[in-house]
């Protein structure tokens, strides 16, 4: 705890040397009184040992961040945002919506995947479907078969039926039904074995048993899998044939982990291969994986794709798009926005040409705008052009300033232009105030004298007017041409000017812009015919 205070100390020292040193090179800039000026940085010193990460003065306009590079307010004057082409976008309520690509392989539908296998053992006799990718139709021979077993059951089928014709007639009861369960029984165990209701009638018809039996496709599909050959003796635990349907197929698609929540089941989903150029496939989202491919940390989603002319191949590599709907949210524009990985930050249109740098919290981008969490409101206008030229110029702002040594930032200057900024902090000058420093409102300089009044008084942050008297041994001087200077007196800042114009017995007026608060210079230059140019400085000071 004693070394921290020590630290904090030597800190402030430290800063107050440098603030001194700084305020020397101000000495020439700036129109302070050298007592206004001592307490200014005698002020800033108190501060300076206060300030632990360049905590954000909501009075002022300048922010710290978390990664050590202070934000300040920015003003850019008219000509300089027509040079840079700054352009501004209002903070609204929009719908959102976005468009998720990733790339997909086509697979088969799982759903659709049959094994042919039989229920009763024999000889392959005559094979028909004879090779793998063979495109088969429901109810086409696959091939012929022959069972003793199936062969068999057929006479027992027959005969069965035989009986019961002859005991039809008979009037005892119990020998009739013991015939005709005979008969169902055969008929059964011939369907478990699988043959068909056609086959059986054919048997019916014939009154012969069959030695071949024709085995028949279930499905339509492409053979994927055969292990039948012709002679082959075969069992009911082997599997045959094994088919697929690809009347409709999967593509499963990986997408990244931030954009999992956008997705959901049932949306709309599209792919392009490049077998068919300009031709796209739509489809829809049916299931999104419950865990995460760790090694590339994405989630697989599936989607179904009706495929009735089988161009959805198997293992193709398509493009998918996924279309997402975010619903309507305040959102801010991409190109307002600056990223540096550890936040996120906006210039804010405060009007008159001053920008205000603000950290705000955005959700995941949709299409090429953000949604607003925290920081924005509707109706506010930020920066969507020259926004890193307006970032590098808050940063120098905030670096040639010193943390608010001339008017701006977390240390309170303004209480110190208008001279009633306390000491208290530095030992032996608790209590102690400044006076305001005086500006004369009238000069007499070659003869002429000007004198300076401003509506409102005392002027205020925004369009002020200002009125010039000249006068010359007292009489009003009405035939000179008056231009208007003005400019914040600190670094970096570029000065505008206006012309006055004479409205009676000698005064010149003219509207001024005065962005923000501090002290601002005004140069008068007074030009009559056959004189030479008249100049002199006041100094204004915008309190709010």
């Amino acid at each position: 705890m004693r070394g921290k205070t020590v630290l904090a100390f030597a800190g402030g020292v430290l800063m107050t040397l440098i603030l001194i040193g700084i305020a020397g090179y101000f000495q020439g800039r700036m129109p302070f009184q050298k007592d206004h000026r001592m307490g200014a940085m005698a002020a800033m010193a108190k501060d300076s040992t206060e300030m632990a990460g360049m905590k954000m003065d909501s009075s002022t306009g300048q922010s710290g961040s978390r990664d050590g590079l202070a934000q300040a307010e920015v003003m850019v004057t008219p000509a300089r945002r027509q040079l840079i082409g700054v352009k501004v976008d209002t903070v609204q309520e929009r719908a959102l919506e976005t468009v998720i690509r990733a790339a997909g392989t086509v697979d088969y539908d799982e759903r659709r995947i049959r094994q042919i296998n039989l229920r009763v053992s024999g000889w392959i006799t005559n094979l028909l479907v004879d090779y793998t990718g063979k495109l088969v139709t429901k109810g086409d021979p696959l091939f012929a078969l022959y069972s003793p077993d199936l062969v068999s059951t057929q006479e027992e089928y027959l005969l069965a039926k035989r009986t019961l014709e002859r005991v039809q007639a008979t009037p005892v009861m119990h020998v009739r039904t013991g015939a005709e369960a005979q008969v169902t029984s055969a008929r059964n165990r011939l369907l478990l074995w699988g043959l068909t209701e056609e086959q059986i009638n054919q048997l019916e018809l014939r009154g012969t048993p069959q030695k071949e039996t024709t085995i028949y496709s279930p499905i339509d599909g492409v053979v994927t899998k055969k292990v039948a050959l012709q002679g082959m003796y075969v069992t009911p635990e082997m599997n045959l044939y094994e088919m697929a349907d690809l009347s409709t197929v999967w593509v499963n698609a990986d997408i990244y982990e931030y954009e999992v929540p956008m997705v959901k089941v049932g949306q709309e989903a599209r792919v392009a291969l490049a077998s068919y150029p300009g031709e796209e496939f739509n489809g829809r989202v049916i299931y999104i994986y419950p865990y995460l491919n760790t090694e590339t940390r994405t989630v697989k989603a599936r989607m179904e794709f009706p495929n009735p002319q089988g161009e959805l191949k198997p293992g193709m590599y398509g493009d998918v798009e996924i279309k997402t709907m975010a619903g309507k949210k305040l959102a801010v524009p991409q190109e307002a926005v600056l990223d540096s990985g550890t936040r996120k930050l906006v210039f804010v249109d405060k009007g008159q040409g001053m920008y205000e740098p603000r950290e705000v919290k955005l959700g995941n981008k949709a299409d090429s705008f953000y949604p607003v969490l925290s920081g924005l409101s509707p109706g506010e206008r930020v920066v969507t052009s020259a926004t890193f030229l307006i970032d590098s110029e808050s940063k120098l702002m905030a670096a040639t300033s010193m943390m608010g040594a001339v008017g701006m930032g977390g240390i309170r200057m303004e209480q110190a232009q208008m001279g009633e900024m306390q000491m208290g902090g530095m030992k032996g000058m608790e209590g102690m105030k400044m006076d305001q420093p005086s500006s004369p409102r009238e000069q007499t300089v070659e003869g002429l004298t000007l004198t300076l009044a401003i509506e409102p008084e005392p002027p205020k942050k925004g369009e002020n007017r200002l009125h010039l008297t000249v006068r010359a041994q007292g009489s009003p001087v009405s035939d000179a041409t008056v231009t208007l200077a003005y400019i914040m007196a600190m670094p970096g800042m570029e000065s505008e000017m206006v012309e006055a114009k004479h409205t009676k017995e000698g005064i010149y007026e003219a509207t001024v812009d005065l962005g923000m608060k501090g002290d601002w210079d005004i140069e008068a230059t007074v030009v009559r015919a056959q004189g030479k140019p008249v100049k002199v400085k006041f100094t204004l000071q915008v309190e709010k």
